[in-house]
């Protein structure tokens, strides 16, 4: 037992030996020093480290931001502004002391926000509030050039603006498709925001379809967690591969910074826009001369309806189609052209969609009856227009 003992000691000492010679001297042959060495050598080379699955990494987001960023300006607008006459002014006996000291002072206004280039003829995009009364619209490029920018049209019922620069080459972005996006999904939001120069901030999309915000008459938006300030507005909402879903337009502020709340126009709806005001020079609605709201479950229930789908008529305008049409105060317009009536703002919009001067069906309920009248639909006014 003594001998098998002193064996195994003689062993494990020589093993132990050997080990702390192989250490010293010539590390790397061990097994483990290898990975850890591995490892190592990919950390300084900075190469992505593959991840589980076998996909490299690390994650990012700078080619859809590379390939969108060269199609985002900044846009800048300057205005003569007068201040309000005082009623003192046309006062004898004040301006013989004064004289014309207080006049009217017309002083300079400058604004800024963001556009994106989606054309090479160099069309450009915007939001209708950034340009609005411009006297003088300047864009800078990304790519650092200036140029000055002339209105092509505008129409404030869905906040966008169509501005043309004359300069080449331009990068315009890609359209995407908008009404694909769902919740979840990631994107880019860019642009100018506080003046500070071109950013690019990251969210995901929050909710898709949002109305009865009060921000336009037409309202169909992307809301959106991505950073937007002010300064981003009329800038590109993109989606993780580049491209262009939304021109962002307003956010939800108590203190006028982020507060994660962002809405962005889809950018299907900005491309016919634009395309009518450059074919048009305006954007042409179709207008049955009606006043509607939302059924709430207490007006259905009074009007004895099974459901609250539809749009209720609060008001007919005289001489307008729909007055000429039949249609009453109290009817629940159901359907336009076959098409169903989710609620007043799917109305608008449907109505909207018609040319003026064409005939179109609308289905109505009065009195618990189904009932189609035609109606010769007309051109809905200008904002502001009595």
């Amino acid at each position: 037992m003594r001998k098998l003992w002193l064996t195994f000691s003689q062993t494990a000492t020589i093993a132990l030996a050997v080990f702390f010679v192989v250490a010293t001297l010539r590390p790397e042959l061990l097994p483990w020093t290898k990975a850890t060495q591995t490892v190592a050598t990919v950390r300084e080379t900075g190469a992505p480290a593959p991840a589980a699955g076998g996909s490299p990494g690390p994650w990012t987001l700078s080619t859809a931001a590379a390939k969108a960023m060269p199609s985002v300006v900044n846009v800048f607008t300057s205005k003569v502004v007068t201040a309000p006459r005082h009623p003192l002014l046309d006062d004898p006996l004040f301006r013989r002391f004064f004289g014309d000291e207080f006049d009217d002072e017309a002083r300079q206004s400058s604004s800024l926000g963001s556009g994106v280039i989606v054309s090479p003829e160099g069309y450009i995009l915007t939001n209708h509030h950034v340009v609005e009364k411009a006297d003088e619209i300047e864009v800078a490029l990304a790519d650092g050039r200036n140029a000055k920018a002339r209105l092509v049209g505008s129409d404030p019922e869905t906040d966008l603006a169509v501005l043309k620069i004359d300069l080449t080459p331009l990068h315009p972005a890609t359209f995407g498709h908008p009404e694909a996006s769902r919740v979840g999904d990631v994107v880019l939001a860019i642009g100018n925001p506080f003046g500070v120069g071109q950013t690019v901030t990251m969210g995901i999309v929050s909710a898709v379809g949002r109305t009865h915000l009060g921000i336009n008459t037409f309202e169909n938006f992307i809301q959106t967690d991505a950073a937007i300030n002010p300064g981003n507005s009329g800038g590109a909402l993109v989606d993780a591969e580049g491209n262009l879903i939304g021109i962002n337009t307003a956010i939800y502020s108590q203190n006028g910074g982020s507060m994660g709340i962002g809405f962005a126009i889809p950018a299907s709806l900005a491309k016919q826009v634009m395309e009518q005001i450059i074919a048009e020079g305006g954007v042409t609605r179709g207008w049955i001369g009606v006043q509607i709201q939302d059924l709430t479950p207490e007006l259905a229930e009074s009007f004895r309806l099974g459901s609250t789908r539809g749009a209720l008529v609060t008001q007919v305008m005289k001489g307008e189609p729909a007055e000429r049409a039949g249609v009453k105060p109290g009817d629940v317009l159901v359907a336009v052209e076959s098409k169903p009536v989710a609620n007043a703002s799917a109305l608008l919009n449907l109505v909207a969609a018609l040319k003026p001067g064409q005939k179109a069906q609308l289905t109505l309920l009065r009195n618990q009856r189904e009932l189609q009248v035609t109606v010769q639909v007309g051109k809905r006014p200008q904002p502001g227009a009595s």
